[in-house]
């Protein structure tokens, strides 16, 4: 029988930079709390957000991932076009078809790398850093592209009180490449689809389309989302650093989605994380932005701690489906 040839890859990958770019205006809790009959100080006590980033009218989910790739692109010293995998992890593209991620690879030089969008909300920038480090051990790829870009504004009602205070636009990215040593750890990964309907749209386009219902929006039941999130979310972490072959005390950066502050610092609490690990919370002024959250607030961290470099990251994701998914990083 004819043996077919396989490819192989490098033994480890690591993240060479990050890149973000935020929506252009900032919404503070004032501008949203009237048609949610709310006040200030209930979305900073419940969440801990004061402001939240959202694009101008016009500004794609794809802008913003343009914007954050050519960054870390820049920042990462890979030319672009060496670049061929790019995966851009979204529930927001405007269109169901072409994916984000082809015209982004165009946009920044890499085409023609396989490029293909990832729906796994917010865990999605994780489902494809996952994704990424495992083609590139294989040698499918050599050098990926990992975006987690979201426009939720275009999908929030703002007479909402489950979610739309919540919500902000942006986009974060790495490029990941070839590595002697580990610097990204095994995924902990997976999902509970009998809560699919905990957080999610509230009608299909079908529905729209008929005039059955309104321009979908984003619903979530909020205490169950964080009952979830607090309980489940924390054992998943736990699983990442033993998969990794680490403990807390090994960390340098601890980045979960940025959800809710109130959830934050339940799974800080819970995986009883030293003081000398620096926890990402990026969700004051930027809000959550779904894929883009982990690498955006990863992002601020560096950039207000570079001190942090080489170490240790936990981040870990979470979100609509119910999914979930977590691994340890080295950072650049």
């Amino acid at each position: 029988m004819t043996q077919l040839a396989q490819t192989t890859g490098p033994r480890g990958t690591r993240i060479l930079a990050y890149g973000a770019a935020r929506g252009d205006l900032d919404v503070p809790n004032d501008d949203l709390i009237g048609p949610i009959d709310s006040s200030d100080e209930w979305i900073r006590q419940r969440t801990g957000i004061e402001t939240r980033k959202r694009a101008s009218h016009g500004v794609l989910a794809l802008d913003l991932a343009t914007d954050a790739a050519r960054e870390a692109i820049e920042k990462s010293g890979v030319p672009a076009e060496d670049i061929d995998l790019v995966i851009v992890a979204t529930i927001s593209n405007v269109r169901q078809t072409p994916s984000i991620s082809a015209v982004v690879a165009d946009r920044v030089g890499a085409n023609p790398a396989a490029a293909y969008d990832a729906n796994a909300a917010c865990a999605g920038f994780s489902y494809a850093v996952a994704q990424a480090d495992a083609l590139i051990r294989t040698g499918a790829a050599h050098h990926a592209l990992v975006v987690g870009a979201e426009k939720l504004s275009d999908i929030v009602d703002g007479t909402d009180r489950s979610i739309s205070f919540l919500l902000g636009d942006g986009a974060g990215a790495v490029v990941i490449g070839p590595s002697e040593e580990v610097g990204i750890g095994p995924v902990v990964w997976g999902s509970d689809g009998s809560k699919a309907d905990a957080v999610g749209m509230n009608a299909t386009l079908i529905e729209y389309r008929d005039g059955e219902a309104e321009w979908p929006t984003l619903r979530q039941e909020g205490q169950t989302v964080f009952r979830w999130a607090v309980w489940e979310m924390a054992k998943a972490a736990k699983a990442a650093l033993e998969a990794a072959g680490i403990t807390a005390a090994d960390l340098s950066a601890f980045v979960p989605h940025q959800a809710n502050m109130r959830i934050i610092d339940e799974l800080a609490k819970q995986l009883k994380l030293p003081e000398h690990v620096l926890i990402g919370r990026d969700i004051a002024t930027t809000g959550n932005t779904s894929a883009a959250s982990i690498p955006l607030a990863t992002h601020r961290l560096l950039a207000e701690h570079p001190e942090l470099s080489g170490g240790l990251c936990l981040q870990i994701g979470f979100g609509a489906g119910l999914v979930y998914s977590g691994q340890v990083v080295r950072l650049p």
